[in-house]
């Protein structure tokens, strides 16, 4: 799939050159290839040219791409994105290594009592709800201290930091505020005592506002992978 490759050879080098005009080491910011609604020979031969995070959102798609590259488990990273009901905690818990979207604590109590004694913690996001939209999944920026500090003392989990998923706008000042106001939120937790790494944001039309903001993670989906087809 030569497209494929090219179009992870591009991504990383919007990243390279986003991070060099941050004065930031491109290596400290983590391609999470989303392939939600592609299929698992998508998944197999992006990690054939050597991306190994990916993003699912919808928990019975992914569970059948799990099953379908069983024998990549060992060198693939599972990230769960999306919104998640609590009747599909169960799954998550059991065969996802992250989990992008705790957006109540509710959820992260779920994930930490499911969450299988062999496995090493499941690391979890606290979602934030950067532009007030109805329409979007997350805690108020207000409430995600209180959320935060609770997800941290949970076991079983271990809490790495916030995502947001900002309304999109047009020029890439306009894509940093939003952006800007979730790193300012999470400098504020980790000065509160919060050990937190992680500033999942960004995706393929605000790549370079959010790596400019202090992105560690991105979510990429249509710039590998091409325009999503919904239909079925």
């Amino acid at each position: 799939m030569p497209d494929l490759i090219q179009n992870l050879s591009a991504v990383r080098e919007r990243i390279a050159r986003a991070a060099q005009a941050a004065g930031r080491d491109p290596h400290s910011i983590a391609l999470l290839a989303v392939s939600k609604t592609f299929p698992s020979e998508d998944i197999r031969a992006a990690h054939i040219a050597g991306q190994r995070a990916f993003g699912e959102n919808y928990v019975q798609e992914a569970l059948a791409k799990l099953d379908a590259l069983a024998d990549l488990r060992a060198s693939i990273e599972w990230h769960f994105i999306g919104p998640l009901q609590s009747n599909k905690t169960r799954v998550v818990a059991e065969r996802f290594d992250w989990v992008h979207s705790v957006d109540r604590l509710k959820i992260a109590q779920r994930l930490a009592e499911q969450r299988p004694d062999g496995l090493p913690p499941l690391n979890v996001c606290v979602q934030v709800n950067v532009s007030g939209e109805a329409s979007k999944s997350g805690v108020t920026p207000g409430e995600a201290a209180g959320v935060a500090h609770a997800v941290a003392a949970l076991p079983k989990l271990r809490l790495r930091g916030l995502m947001a998923i900002p309304e999109p706008t047009g020029g890439i000042e306009e894509q940093r505020a939003p952006h800007r106001a979730l790193r300012e939120l999470f400098e504020r937790l980790r000065a509160d005592g919060l050990a937190l790494d992680t500033l999942s944001m960004g995706m393929s039309a605000d790549l370079e506002a959010a790596v400019l903001e202090g992105a560690t993670i991105v979510r990429i989906g249509t710039a590998i992978f091409g325009a999503r087809d919904y239909s079925n």
